[in-house]
């Protein structure tokens, strides 16, 4: 089985060693470089073709927002996922990263045992936020316009299975916990993710969310 390639972007060197010895205690990751800057995490995540960026926002220069747009634009970089660490869990913050591709969103005082879950959320294709923001960010989401190729009305072509799923995602859930609250397979619960992107043409979980909130299906808390 592959490792996962995990690449450290923050301008506080005792923050990238943190996050290094915690990367570097796994048997299944590989640390494959660090940045301190935003063109560094360019430059170093298309040398290194790293699996999952761990990106802080405030760098200096090109911030970590617009590195992760850069990469979400870059199609030789598809397969690369940025996992946002910040010590704010601001609304701006949050949106902002989301917007422009991230995969994820945690705070930087989070557990280190569920920041190594994250890693591998990410890495497996699934999206994640940190459960202190996710329903306010997701009310924000839904009544804040931003143009969308996401069809709302091809909710209408969702299973009454993949409705109930995506009500779930809404709620922050990851897959395994989509499949235990359902009481199906992990595997499963990802295939009726997967086919709700594909049917609605959502570009990831978070676009999903929005499209749930905005066509009713769910409501904001």
């Amino acid at each position: 089985m592959s490792r996962i390639r995990v690449l450290i972007a923050d301008d506080h060197a005792l923050v990238r060693a943190g996050f290094r010895t915690l990367v570097e205690t796994e048997d299944d990751m590989e640390l494959v470089g660090e940045a301190s800057t935003g063109q560094e995490v360019l430059d170093r995540v298309r040398q290194s073709r790293a699996d999952v960026v761990l990106m802080d926002i405030r760098m200096p220069g090109m911030d970590g927002i617009e590195a992760t747009s850069a990469i979400a634009a870059d199609e030789d970089l598809a397969g690369v996922r940025v996992l946002v660490l910040t010590t704010f869990d601001h609304d701006e913050h949050v949106l902002g990263a989301l917007r422009a591709g991230a995969s994820g969103f945690l705070v930087k005082d989070t557990d280190p045992a569920e920041l190594l879950r994250a890693i591998r959320v990410i890495a497996s294709g699934d999206g994640l936020l940190s459960p202190g923001v996710t329903r306010r960010m997701i009310a924000r989401i839904a009544s804040t316009p931003e143009p969308s190729t996401v069809d709302l009305g091809s909710l209408s072509a969702l299973t009454e299975r993949e409705r109930e799923v995506v009500t779930l995602v809404a709620e922050g859930l990851a897959n395994d916990e989509i499949a235990e609250r359902l009481f199906i397979s992990p595997t499963t619960a990802k295939t009726h993710v997967s086919r709700a992107l594909t049917k609605t043409g959502a570009r990831d979980r978070a676009q999903l969310v929005a499209m749930a909130y905005r066509t009713g299906l769910v409501t904001p808390p």
